[in-house]
């Protein structure tokens, strides 16, 4: 075996890869990052604030037992709540701003204590679901039952009832004072909820950022394999070459958006429910996006090296933040703040409003002014810095 020739292949390798500096930041910084994240999002080393689930009560009641259900559930860590009446209630769950609303029924307070007792005549609770959240749901029905059952007992062993009386209670045994109906919300009820909705519409926003990046690189390898001059021939300027650039990209990134939903839709029934109009708007505001982002990104990095890069921070830093990966709503507050400046926040909140949130026209309205503007800053740095000369 030759050993010398096998020490001088590995040396060679070590030098290179020591040489090229960026790629070997992106090896060590990416990993660090993508771990920071989530070690913060779910929980740290304690310190950070955890992300609350946003729930809504609707106190049909009024008595002394649903306040005091209200206020324990308006005191609890774990959610944010806001006391709303049942329209806007149901408005908000329908469009994703709520993820459960508890609707506490007129003579709650007095049917539950009694029921305590006899077990009949139970109250009925209503849940108003966001459907791509049943883990939200579970946890705010379990702390429905906890603090209901200790304000109930509570107003019943204080003698403010009239019911049968604790003691004879006591003899048949305690049992649950009311019943929970659990009602998934979209705003067409013939479209049901699927979670390959809204695992398309992260997944589809990330790649869809990702082929926009390689068109950019695929122009700077271009300049690097000295065939710009070819380019430059053309009796175009930089503004219309770039717009051309912009153009096919984003015809390239419509034609891969087709397709990924066309399989979504054909093979996993996935449906648009909402606007037909609205849904098609978005992916040509998300494409544009794409085009736009992958040249500013050219336009900064310089080099393809350099570009690939930054492109992989810049693409984790959106997906992530985004709420592509893991959903927003469970990052720290002023995280959840950051998210909606993001681009990606709003398309992939829009493909789900388009899709089985089944939610009209006016609802893909601001996904699709975010993602244009988004565009057009993008396209106006990358005309800003691009360097046309050699």
């Amino acid at each position: 075996m030759n050993y010398l020739a096998i020490r001088a292949l590995i040396r060679n390798d070590l030098r290179i890869y020591m040489t090229d500096r960026r790629a070997m930041m992106i090896g060590v910084l990416v990993p660090i990052l993508i771990a920071a994240f989530f070690g913060y999002v779910f929980g740290g080393n304690g310190s950070a604030e955890a992300g609350k689930i946003p729930i809504a009560v609707v106190d049909e009641d009024d008595s002394d037992v649903s306040r005091a259900i209200a206020a324990d559930l308006a005191a609890e860590p774990l959610l944010a709540m806001q006391a709303l009446d049942r329209t806007e209630a149901e408005r908000r769950v329908r469009g994703g701003k709520v993820q459960v609303a508890a609707i506490i029924p007129k003579n709650f307070g007095g049917d539950a204590t009694r029921a305590l007792f006899s077990g009949q005549t139970k109250p009925q609770v209503e849940l108003l679901i966001d459907p791509s959240q049943a883990m939200s749901s579970r946890v705010v029905e379990g702390l429905l039952a906890q603090h209901g059952m200790q304000e109930i007992t509570k107003e019943a062993f204080s003698g403010a009832s009239d019911g049968s009386g604790p003691a004879a209670g006591l003899q048949r045994g305690l049992s649950m004072p009311y019943v929970v109906a659990t009602t998934k919300m979209t705003s067409a009820q013939k479209v049901p909820y699927s979670s390959y909705a809204h695992s398309f519409a992260g997944m589809t926003t990330q790649f869809i950022l990702l082929a926009g990046i390689d068109a950019a690189i695929v122009l700077l390898l271009t300049r690097e394999r000295g065939l710009w001059q070819r380019l430059r021939s053309a009796p175009l300027s930089k503004t219309q070459f770039l717009l051309a650039r912009t153009l096919a990209t984003t015809l390239v990134g419509l034609f891969q958006f087709v397709l990924i939903y066309a399989a979504a839709i054909g093979v996993f029934g996935v449906r648009i429910g909402g606007s037909v109009i609205g849904f098609a708007a978005i992916a040509v505001a998300l494409c544009l996006l794409n085009a736009t982002f992958g040249l500013m990104l050219a336009s900064i990095g310089r080099s393809a090296a350099a570009t690939r890069g930054i492109a992989v921070i810049a693409t984790l830093l959106l997906v992530m933040v985004g709420g592509a990966w893991v959903p927003s709503f469970i990052f720290p507050k002023w995280l959840q703040q950051v998210s909606l400046a993001t681009p990606t926040r709003w398309a992939v909140d829009g493909l789900d409003a388009m899709t089985w949130r089944s939610l009209g026209l006016d609802a893909a309205l601001p996904p699709i002014l975010v993602l244009s503007g988004s565009a057009l800053l993008c396209l106006a740095i990358a005309i800003w810095q691009f360097r046309w000369e050699e």
